[in-house]
């Protein structure tokens, strides 16, 4: 039988005397999609931490309401890694293994298995099968509440400081909050920039993705309304190699639109920003057809119908009003007829229909959405855990990163994965 000895006693401690493990601290800065989800994986995969989201405004997920209409494009029915990081202007690469660890059908098993069945649209893109986006905020508030994370609006950041065992955030209110482990998930916030690049990280200057061209023409936007799927688009600006893009065109009333131009304009972002939104626009009508095919159809048009007017007989698949602006263009009046039409004249409109050249005169706004590219430079985060290679303990997710996407769900999908891979790895090491 072991006997204590008078030191052994003193020194033995009651259960209830054992000094008390302090819970883990996770803030995330910034109430968005990928701050939201971060701070909910952190929670559930840990349920001892204590996670907080730090939201500036008084509303959180504003941009996850006003998302596609109103109907919150959740991700893209893609699920191959590969053939996902394709839709990524910048941040594809870095993506790539981001995307083997959580990708669409992950998200898609995630909010099923919270309530909320998604569905297929014929573009890929899914929805919420109620087509609203209330439905994906109130089950990213509920899930989140339950799971213990407490959230704090109208709460502005002014600053962080990175101290050897913990941060310190200091809030506009004079107060200020300690935490073992911080998420910035501030989107394209300045303050996000400025807080990073506080930290030491490296910003690369955030300009305009997804937007739309405008075009002072005062016939083109005339057809407001008028859509054609497909076109092929071609972006030529001088000293720069041309981007292309092939999709649905819209004509509006102060230019184009459509997923064609929204992609041409991610890819296009810096280049457009450096030429001041200034460049050329050369439009193929009719992609799936070669120039010489687009003669061969013309020129049976006239032998078919030579006295009839070629305003009202055009031979190939175009809206009534464009094929009417696009042959004012090639020099053709209403009232020509076919038999009129000269070599001369028939080459003008199979270069109008095949490669006519259109002014962009500046950007405009992509619906409601605001989307940049630029930020935290992506070889200063590791993208198994989104840590900072700078600042331990230190997380990143959604459009803060130098990372965005093309128009279809898949700038949501990039935050659902780096915020889950940043939370999980906050609270586990993982």
């Amino acid at each position: 039988m072991a006997v204590l000895s008078e030191k052994n006693c003193k020194d033995a401690k009651r259960p209830e005397e054992k000094e008390k493990v302090k819970p883990l601290r996770v803030i995330v800065i910034g109430g968005g999609a990928a701050g939201f989800f971060g701070a909910i994986a952190a929670a559930e995969a840990n349920p001892h931490a204590q996670v907080t989201v730090v939201e500036a405004s008084r509303e959180v997920l504003a941009k996850v309401r006003i998302s596609g209409g109103g109907r919150c494009n959740v991700t893209q029915a893609c699920f191959d890694p590969s053939g996902l990081v394709q839709n990524y202007p910048r941040g594809g690469k870095a993506l790539l293994g981001a995307f083997t660890r959580f990708q669409a059908k992950d998200t898609i098993s995630w909010f099923a298995t919270h309530g909320v069945p998604l569905k297929i649209e014929a573009d890929g893109r899914m929805f919420p099968i109620t087509d609203n986006s209330e439905t994906i905020v109130n089950c990213l508030i509920n899930t989140a509440r339950a799971a213990g994370v407490n959230i704090r609006t109208g709460t502005p950041i002014v600053a962080v400081k990175s101290l050897k065992t913990h941060f310190e955030i200091l809030l506009k209110s004079g107060e200020t909050l300690e935490c073992d482990r911080l998420l910035l998930a501030t989107g394209s916030n300045p303050i996000g920039y400025k807080i990073a690049q506080e930290l030491g990280h490296t910003i690369e200057p955030p300009v305009p993705s997804l937007f739309t061209f405008n075009i002072r023409d005062e016939k083109v936007l005339k057809l407001a309304g008028v859509s054609v799927n497909p076109v092929r688009l071609r972006l030529s600006v001088p000293g720069h190699p041309q981007l292309e893009q092939t999709g649905p065109l819209l004509i509006t009333h102060w230019g184009f639109s459509g997923p064609a131009v929204l992609k041409l304009s991610a890819w296009g972002a810096r280049i457009l920003h450096s030429s001041k939104y200034q460049a050329t626009l050369l439009i193929h009508w009719l992609p799936d057809l070669k120039p010489e095919e687009v003669r061969q159809k013309l020129l049976a048009v006239k032998n078919e119908v030579p006295k009839r007017a070629i305003a009202l007989y055009r031979g190939v698949d175009l809206p009534h009003r464009l094929w009417q602006y696009i042959i004012t263009r090639a020099g053709i009046t209403p009232e020509d007829r076919w038999a009129e039409l000269s070599n001369k004249t028939l080459n003008q409109l199979v270069q109008e229909l095949t490669q006519g050249e259109y002014q962009i005169t500046g950007k405009g706004v992509f619906k409601e959405e605001f989307v940049t590219c630029g930020g935290v430079n992506l070889k200063e985060v590791n993208f198994k855990t989104m840590e900072s290679r700078l600042v331990p303990g230190l997380h990143f997710a959604g459009e803060i990163l130098d990372i965005d996407g093309v128009t279809g769900g898949f700038n949501f999908q990039s935050a659902w994965t780096t915020g889950y891979l940043a939370g999980v790895a906050m609270v586990t090491g993982d």
